[in-house]
């Protein structure tokens, strides 16, 4: 049988018989949850009430890098961190049915955070800050690292090899604008020896989850190494601003539990950039599950083309604006003062 067609068709027999072999009692009722990379579902038994079953997509995960990824949440739910842990049985937290890993999760209550603001920013900071306090504590073994050979080279040799850009002209920009935001990623962890470390991945609001108990952050799906600001960019408006106080509040909570050099700011453009380049990847490499056609309809067009060309230029535009105003302002000679003149000056 071919695996990923059964993932594609996983069937409502299939999902209850899943859960039936560890000793769940079904009741027949089961929802489908939002999950594009996954397919998870809340399942309700008569002996356990409602969980979620979470069928890992084939190929994109192995079995030691999924057990990783639990072994990193049980460590931070260890530490009162609040996390979304699976559901240990038996001592196992992994499972396969029909070739198709799966875990057991508890149904957390809560809602979506759609803006964060006032005192929640430094709350949702010091989370995040606790997060990466333990995630620095120990390295990772199985999991993929955020640099350019495995993350961004692998990702734009992908589009190009497999001629995704119609137009060739356009192809030239995209691939030119990549490969410079590339260099400049590069020449910014070197400069300021930027540290990588384990990170949640894939920190935006989707995964944030607040209710009565405070926040918690989900889905450690794409935890991996990397520098902690991959974290802090899609959470928080850094290129506005008029938002300046915002970020300072984030930090605020951030940097009682974690370290911060104002200088790992400079790499959210050029991870903004991987990024882009990334899903772009990430959506051709998926064209086969029948769901992604429909949830990307404009993919592969040249229209789209042209406007995550145009997206990378910008963003470029901005990074080298950016690393051009950082230089200047290390030319700039410090102001004289007393103690200049003077070596015993102390006041």
């Amino acid at each position: 049988m071919n695996i990923n067609h059964s993932f594609y068709q996983l069937t409502p027999d299939s999902i209850l018989s899943a859960m039936e072999s560890l000793g769940y009692e079904t009741t027949g009722r089961f929802y489908p949850l939002n999950s594009v990379e996954n397919r998870v579902y809340d399942i309700e038994t008569s002996n356990a009430g409602r969980i979620v079953a979470k069928f890992y997509r084939p190929g994109k995960w192995t079995y030691d890098e999924i057990l990783e990824e639990h072994r990193f949440l049980l460590e931070l739910s260890l530490e009162e961190i609040p996390v979304l842990t699976p559901i240990t049985l038996e001592g196992k937290t992994l499972f396969e049915w029909s070739g198709i890993y799966f875990a057991i999760w508890p149904l957390r209550n809560g809602r979506i955070v759609e803006e964060i603001s006032g005192g929640d920013l430094e709350r949702v900071g010091a989370l995040l800050g606790r997060v990466h306090a333990l995630g620095k504590k120990l390295g990772s073994i199985h999991r993929p690292t955020l640099d350019i050979p495995s993350y961004g080279l692998k990702s734009l040799n992908f589009i190009l090899e497999k001629g995704l850009i119609p137009n060739k002209t356009l192809e030239d920009r995209y691939r030119v604008t990549a490969l410079r935001s590339f260099e400049i990623f590069e020449s910014l962890v070197k400069e300021y020896q930027i540290p990588f470390q384990r990170i949640h991945g894939d920190c935006h609001k989707g995964n944030l989850l607040v209710s009565s108990e405070g926040y918690s952050l989900l889905d450690f799906d794409d935890f991996l190494v990397g520098p902690i600001v991959q974290d802090f960019w899609m959470l928080l408006p850094l290129g506005e601003s008029d938002r300046k106080k915002d970020v300072f509040g984030f930090l605020q909570g951030y940097t009682m539990f974690a370290e911060f050099d104002e200088n790992w700011l400079q790499l959210v453009e050029p991870l903004r950039i991987i990024r882009y380049i990334h899903y772009a990847a990430w959506i051709a490499k998926r064209w086969e599950d029948p769901s992604f056609p429909s949830l990307f309809p404009h993919f592969g067009t040249e229209e789209y083309w042209l406007k995550e060309t145009l997206d990378l230029e910008s963003a470029k535009k901005d990074l080298e604006e950016q690393s051009i105003e950082v230089s200047n302002q290390n030319d700039i000679e410090p102001e004289m003062t007393n103690k200049d003149f003077f070596w015993d000056w102390e006041n």
